[in-house]
């Protein structure tokens, strides 16, 4: 999942970008309201972690225009403003969370589930697709009860092609949201990733829909 940080903070922000990125997010951290702006006209994202004091266009602001605009991005609130009204404002201009600083990454990670569980219609955080198995609040992935050793960029990987199992997701998508600004990606990244995962999961794993993309297999 590609993840737009908005956070005017640096020793915050690049704390926060450096630990979702180890959990295999792709992170873009914009400091200031218009540049998230910017950024959401641009780019599509799974997810905005947004600050509601940031120079240039306040939080609320920011939110309230993305709502008007009818985008349906998730959004998290993370601030330090924490009285009941500004809770109540942050949720009702559209906000799908609202978190406290200082909080724990752990504890931000499972938000970041609850919301994709939500999005998704789902009850469980744990992904099945056959024979295959895939918990991102453990970070772990099974096969036929066997636990599998994977990366974390294997792991956002595969937990996009089993977010939607009928969808075919293609490699210009999967690179978006594989991977945030100012990081590096090979021609032949997700191919590499793929060929990882099918050595590790089976050559059925994972379907090559020929001219379109990527599909999670059917694994019995």
């Amino acid at each position: 999942m590609r993840i737009l940080l908005v956070e005017d903070d640096a020793l915050i922000g690049d704390g926060l970008r450096h630990g979702l990125r180890r959990e295999g997010f792709a992170v873009d951290w914009a400091q200031d309201g218009e540049a998230a702006s910017l950024a959401l006209r641009t780019t599509s994202y799974g997810l905005v972690l947004l600050d509601l004091g940031l120079p240039r266009q306040d939080g609320l602001t920011l939110l309230s225009r993305l709502r008007r605009g009818n985008d349906a991005t998730p959004v998290i609130i993370i601030t330090a403003r924490d009285a009941v009204p500004d809770r109540v404002a942050g949720l009702d201009s559209g906000a799908d969370d609202y978190l406290v600083k200082p909080f724990a990454l752990e504890e931000l990670l499972a938000r970041i589930r609850v919301v994709n569980r939500r999005q998704a219609g789902r009850a469980q955080t744990a992904l099945q697709v056959g024979a295959l198995r895939l918990d991102p609040a453990l970070h772990r992935v099974w096969l036929r009860d066997e636990e599998v050793s994977v990366t974390a960029r294997e792991f956002a990987l595969l937990h996009e092609l089993m977010h939607d199992p009928g969808i075919i997701v293609t490699r210009e998508q999967l690179e978006e949201r594989l991977y945030g600004w100012n990081e590096e990606i090979e021609s032949n990244a997700v191919q590499v990733h793929v060929h990882n995962l099918r050595r590790k999961l089976g050559a059925d794993a994972i379907r090559n829909v020929r001219g379109v993309g990527y599909q999670i297999g059917e694994i019995a």
